[in-house]
């Protein structure tokens, strides 16, 4: 789709994620006030954000993007007292906490002006080992044809192969990616990019092109929070994965914790780190 962005505002910028269940609420006004300013545009855009300290928590105590645990004999009843009762519970606490933060996001926005309209993806996605198998755009394609911003999180979704599982922001935006062909996708979080020498964090690397990401790949560094759905490595490798599949794609990796840096990157202009083919 031309001029589609893929905009993600990550866990670790809207909620502390060192402070289970708390969201970032100043934050997420001045990071809406900045989406507000570039929808005038009238480009079209797709929102995602991650779940920070509201689903991690959850999902490691439960271990939920693992998938069900293998069922013990004469303990069919997945939601019984066994693991698979255990699991589901879990995969239900993880949803509940996914959508609540959603919720201060949807009220940031309302609050902005924003005709911001959330799709939960639990209940459209199908996933086969933790990787998208099936999923209706029916309703997301009918918001941007009707001017509204669809926002979409990382949740729990039903797995074909774990039963279920978490899929983030990151493997959505994949298939979006490869069904709506955006042309640019933003990864807004609070490193400020991709470090040549982390964790130093003294050299960061304006741009990385297809070609060299294997040599410095061993380099980039984990997350320094809890994260159950991977750090650093596991973004820019999703994102070169993309790129190799749409060479037109440029995915950038920045933060957003500084005033107008959102804003800047939305424009268009070089903040953090480029990916390009």
């Amino acid at each position: 789709m031309t001029e589609l962005t893929l905009l993600k505002l990550g866990g670790s910028l809207i909620t502390d994620k060192d402070k289970p269940y708390t969201p970032r609420l100043d934050k997420l006004k001045e990071l809406a006030d900045e989406i507000a300013s570039f929808w005038t545009s009238g480009r079209p855009l797709v929102l995602g954000h991650g779940s920070g300290s509201f689903g991690h928590a959850a999902a490691k105590e439960f271990g939920t993007r693992d998938g069900l645990p293998p069922l013990p004999p004469f303990s069919e009843k997945m939601g019984g007292g066994g693991p698979g009762g255990r699991y589901w519970k879990g995969f239900a606490e993880v949803w509940f906490q996914a959508s609540q933060l959603n919720r201060f996001v949807m009220e940031s926005l309302r609050a902005a002006g924003l005709p911001a309209i959330a799709l939960a993806p639990v209940s459209a996605v199908i996933s086969r080992d933790i990787r998208v198998s099936r999923w209706d755009l029916t309703p997301l394609r009918s918001a941007l044809e009707a001017g509204l911003l669809p926002v979409i999180y990382g949740d729990v979704i039903f797995d074909e192969a774990r039963g279920g599982t978490i899929l983030s922001t990151e493997d959505l935006f994949a298939h979006l990616t490869r069904e709506l062909r955006p042309n640019r996708i933003l990864l807004a979080g609070l490193e400020e990019g991709v470090w040549e020498d982390f964790p130093a964090r003294t050299r960061l690397v304006g741009e990385i092109r297809l070609q060299s990401y294997e040599a410095m790949r061993a380099g980039i560094g984990a997350s320094s929070s809890v994260d159950v759905t991977g750090g650093m490595a596991a973004k820019v490798g999703q994102m070169f994965e993309l790129i190799h599949e749409v060479p037109e794609l440029t995915a950038s990796i920045f933060s957003a914790e500084e005033a107008g840096n959102l804003s800047r990157a939305l424009a268009g202009e070089a903040v953090g780190t480029a990916l390009r083919a």
